[in-house]
């Protein structure tokens, strides 16, 4: 005759079908925050089970209890194997866990922007098809986080440390064939156990005594934990704001006063670092006063309350929530026992705080830390090639976002190392769209990324041809948009051949407060190819130590406001291709040592120490006629030059 399940306490339910897997014995554990995990030895009449026909499958465990309910225990199949045999039985284990373990099997490199921890969570979650959550017990409110980033890491771990973060934690509700993940964050997410709203302390050794189900063994105890939490961050938009909170839960036991200190906070508002450090100082005291129980009540679940009563300590008479529980449950071999009503064997080991308290998931998951810097591409938005904020940020796709975009959306804003920064003077080198920057990260926060250097690579060439040109040193830029100019200030070191190069594609101003002071060793060479203007407020001071020789191919003027002073050593020669015009206000006077030669076609006049000659044909003297008029000069007034650009603009 084939096993069934009928009128058992404990039933299986399978997709394999009703009675092909048979209860045998189970051990589990449940938790507030943690993975349930359900260890059971099963009996089969079949020994050809396929590992793909339960694999991943649903299973349920159902429990009679005495007021004609049952107790479910749900899960997914993660495990299965054969162990033997049991007399006419095959033998079975299985391993069932929620469907939140499967978040163990997968990680991932993703980046979350402008979402809050449950928008983010809720994401991570809806990739899974199995994945059954309600966050309708949520009381808190969770800041936006500007950037957040799963860097390889499983999804189980990313979603664990952003609820530690946060303060919330899970727990399981189980109902027939489903389980459902409720997230937590105050004693509103949790109710009174149905059926077990009340449950009476009774010794051990009084248990047999008291028939119904109780609690048995009530181990109260108590640790000294760290009692307050401080946190101190930086916030670089506000960076003399004192962001340093405290928060601490006061105990009456003596040596009440350990704190623990920590940077960085990440928070940029006061309020988000109070809340963080009360969450962690309430994580820290979750275990400060804790008791183990046992009981023989079947419906004892992590995440539901109970009160105590009958204890003979009447303090302990009050509200317990359940946090953890260990859970042994076995049956009979199904062919030694002629009565399966009377083959259950359940004991529950369990951990409660009491309601006075505040529970938070102890901080288990870890941030993922980034063992030295990575380089990424410069993005932006689409037709631009510098794309940044008022700071000098930049926007980057990493290596690894495979879900990037490769535009203004792939990154935050990520600040950029300069070799100074100081109020309103520094470098400033703002990487442009393409190019590959090093960044690193604060402390190995992959939330904290910070661009501390570029590098070339066989789509960015360096400017010149290596190692042939590997005495140049160089800072050349790129006119943009659009290219095709540059400007550059390099440095040759070829022994022999050194250099300080200078280039400005359009525009060169010098603007000196004081002094400019140059000295040449050799030749300087200046070419103007239109014109020059040059204007001195003081006066000017030229001196050539050999000859001076200019060429001008249009007109020469030169206005003197006052005296016009011109002297040779030896010889001063004038000469103009018409007229030569001399005219003065007042007197002219022309003066030589030896002679004074005036000389005009055929005829002249010699003026010397000890005579004067006249010649001309013929030579009029008071004969009318008539002088000729010196038109005297008209320098053209110089172009005012424009005045170099003081770096205000």
């Amino acid at each position: 005759m084939p096993a069934i399940q009928d009128n058992r306490r404990v039933v299986i339910t399978s997709p394999l079908g009703a009675n092909v897997l048979l209860f045998y014995r189970m051990r589990g554990t449940d938790g507030l925050g943690e993975l349930s995990e359900y260890h059971l030895d099963l009996l089969s009449e079949k020994s050809d089970i396929k590992i793909d026909d339960i694999l991943g499958k649903d299973m349920s465990i159902a429990i009679d209890r005495p007021d004609g309910e049952q107790r479910e225990f749900n899960g997914l199949v993660t495990r299965f194997a054969m162990t033997g045999r049991q007399g006419r039985y095959a033998t079975y284990q299985a391993t069932v866990r929620p469907w939140l373990w499967f978040l163990t099997r997968a990680s991932d490199c993703r980046i979350f922007q402008e979402k809050s921890a449950v928008d983010i969570i809720k994401a991570i979650f809806e990739k899974y098809t199995v994945a059954d959550f309600d966050f309708g017990e949520l009381t808190g409110t969770y800041p936006i986080l500007p950037y957040c980033v799963q860097y390889r890491e499983s999804d189980f771990n990313f979603v664990s440390r952003l609820m530690e973060r946060f303060g919330i934690y899970y727990y399981f509700k189980h109902t027939a064939g489903r389980h459902t993940m409720v997230m937590a964050d105050s004693y509103a997410a949790h109710s009174k156990i149905p059926g077990y709203a009340e449950l009476n302390y009774v010794p051990d050794d009084e248990a047999a005594m008291r028939n119904g189900e109780v609690v048995y063994q009530w181990l109260m105890g108590g640790e000294i934990h760290t009692d307050a939490h401080a946190l101190k961050a930086f916030d670089f938009e506000k960076p003399t704001s004192n962001l340093l909170v405290k928060s601490k839960i006061m105990r009456s036991h003596d040596q009440n006063n350990h704190e623990v200190y920590d940077y960085p906070g990440l928070f940029t508002e006061r309020s988000d670092g109070e809340t963080s450090a009360r969450l962690k100082v309430e994580a820290l005291q979750s275990n400060y006063e804790i008791v183990h129980g046992r009981t023989t009540a079947r419906g004892v679940v992590p995440g539901g309350m109970f009160s105590l009563a009958e204890h003979s300590r009447a303090d302990q008479n009050g509200e317990f929530l359940v946090v953890g529980a260990e859970y042994e449950l076995a049956s009979d071999a199904y062919q030694s026992q002629p009565d399966p009503k009377n083959t259950l064997f359940l004991d529950c080991s369990f951990k409660a705080i009491g309601k006075e308290h505040a529970y938070r998931s102890e901080a288990r998951a870890r941030k993922p830390v980034i063992q030295g810097p990575q380089t990424a591409i410069v993005v932006g938005k689409a037709g631009e090639e510098i794309w940044t904020d008022k700071y000098g940020r930049i926007k980057v796709q990493f290596h690894w976002d495979r879900l990037g975009q490769d535009d203004e959306t792939s990154s935050c804003w990520v600040r950029v190392s300069q070799a100074w920064a100081g109020k309103r003077w520094g470098h400033l080198f703002i990487p442009r769209i393409g190019q590959e920057v090093i960044v690193s990260f604060l402390e190995g926060d992959p939330d904290q990324p910070l661009v501390t250097g570029s590098v070339y690579n066989a789509d960015m060439m360096p400017p010149y041809k290596l190692p042939d040109q590997a005495s140049r040193s160089t800072m050349m830029s790129n006119s943009t948009k659009g290219g095709e100019g540059y400007n550059e200030l390099r440095f040759e070191d070829k022994k022999g051949s050194e250099q300080f190069f200078l280039h400005s594609e359009k525009n060169q101003d010098n603007y000196v407060k004081n002094d400019l002071l140059e000295w040449i060793g050799n030749n300087r060479h200046l070419m103007v190819e239109k014109d020059k203007m040059e204007q001195v407020g003081g006066d000017k001071s030229v001196t050539v130590k050999g000859d001076l020789n200019e060429k001008v191919t249009g007109t020469t003027s030169m206005d003197a406001g006052m005296d016009l002073q011109s002297k040779a050593g030896m010889k001063y020669g004038l000469e103009a291709g018409t007229d030569i015009h001399i005219k003065a206000g007042m007197n002219v006077v022309i003066e030589a040592g030896m002679s004074i030669t005036l000389k005009a076609g055929g005829g002249f006049i010699v003026i010397g120490p000890a005579s004067v000659a006249i010649s001309g044909t013929p030579i009029l003297l008071n004969s009318g006629g008539s002088a000729g008029s010196g038109a005297g000069a008209a320098p053209k007034a110089p172009t005012a030059p424009e005045k170099a650009d003081d770096g205000s603009k």
